[in-house]
């Protein structure tokens, strides 16, 4: 599996090198901006029609009295809709795991029912995908940031002084995740990968950012201010790699405690946006890698491969659309209204799947 001044909690200032083309300039940036840099007010139309389009589908969900026997296949329409979702909330701090497990729910995908061990091979493998569905995500970042990942090719062969410091702490950052995950995985996949966990880590993280929301603006805190990403320590690299730990529950969003980690361990908010990008892109390779070496034989199995690879070219479009729209939203409004998105979400989700 990452900005001088500004008046609402949580705002991220864009540095001038970033907002001119990044990719070429010396930090290596992964946003390619063109001159006019305000939200397009299509971008703000695609976003609301998409709360809308989950409004609807929670909405219709209420009308169901008996639940309902899931589809045992998963089809070119579900991939659709799991790219999408895949893409859209990856880098968003909303969590796309939360997301997609929701959606699974309501695309009624590999339900637990009296017919036994093949469907739970089923639904094994659904999970699996879920997982690996996130190589889309992670093509989008190589794409977006390809300049920063050249830098940290070229620092493999000491060619690049500055892209070894960064995949050093790259690898110090990611270390924490992969020994939690190899340790925990069973007992996450066991206990956390269900409707209420995700409720509990989207109430949890959307309070979380309200309270900093209004840390920040009560303390007049200017988020401009601190490490560059160039200038980044391996203790703080450490620092954020024990915060992602917090997002293997469900809910939390992988994004939002990397993001929030980078900010306390004294990164600037560019900084914290922009490693919270590369660490993703690294920490979602490791885990894609890890289902496919353990799962890869049964999904193909139980899973068509055609839907699979379209699940991953939507997840790779919309994730790129995301993660540029992210960057110039996160510069005007801030990180505050996910807050009250996340619980939303979580006090809808509660009323029609809470148990």
């Amino acid at each position: 599996m990452i900005i001088p001044h500004y008046s609402s909690p949580l705002r991220i200032p864009v540095p001038a090198a970033l907002i001119r083309n990044t990719c070429e300039a010396p930090t290596g940036g992964c946003i390619n901006a063109k001159k006019d840099h305000r939200i397009k007010v299509n971008n703000i139309k695609l976003l609301l029609r998409s709360l809308v389009l989950v409004g609807c589908v929670f909405s219709s969900q209420m009308s169901y009295a008996e639940p309902q026997q899931k589809d045992a296949e998963l089809s070119g329409f579900h991939a659709v809709i799991l790219g999408v979702v895949e893409g859209i909330t990856e880098y968003l701090p909303v969590s796309s795991t939360g997301h997609l497990l929701l959606t699974k729910e309501i695309l009624e995908l590999g339900r637990d029912t009296e017919n036994g061990d093949a469907e739970n091979r089923q639904d094994t493998a659904l999970n699996a995908y879920l997982v690996c569905i996130q190589f889309g995500a992670i093509l989008a970042i190589l794409f977006v940031c390809a300049n920063r990942f050249k830098k940290i090719t070229q620092g493999i062969f000491f060619k690049d002084p500055e892209g070894r410091r960064m995949l050093t702490n790259l690898i110090i950052a990611i270390s924490p995740a992969i020994l939690a995950g190899l340790l925990l995985e069973g007992l996450i996949k066991q206990y956390l990968f269900g409707v209420n966990p995700v409720i509990a880590g989207w109430a949890f993280g959307g309070v979380f950012i309200i309270v900093i929301s209004y840390y920040f603006k009560m303390a007049g805190r200017k988020l401009n201010t601190g490490t560059a990403l160039e200038d980044l320590a391996v203790r703080q690299a450490l620092v954020i790699g024990i915060a992602q730990c917090i997002a293997m529950w469900p809910g939390i969003s992988r994004s939002l405690a990397t993001i929030l980690g980078g900010i306390f361990a004294g990164l600037s908010m560019a900084a914290a946006v922009e490693f919270s990008f590369l660490l993703g892109a690294l920490t979602l390779t490791a885990a894609t890698a890890y289902d496919i070496l353990k799962h890869g034989s049964l999904m193909l199995a139980e899973i068509k491969l055609i839907p699979m690879l379209i699940g991953l070219l939507f997840a790779f479009l919309t994730a790129v659309a995301s993660v540029k729209w992210m960057i110039r939203y996160l510069s005007r409004y801030g990180l505050e209204l996910f807050g009250y998105y996340r619980i939303t979400i979580a006090a809808i989700a509660f009323f029609i799947y809470g148990k």
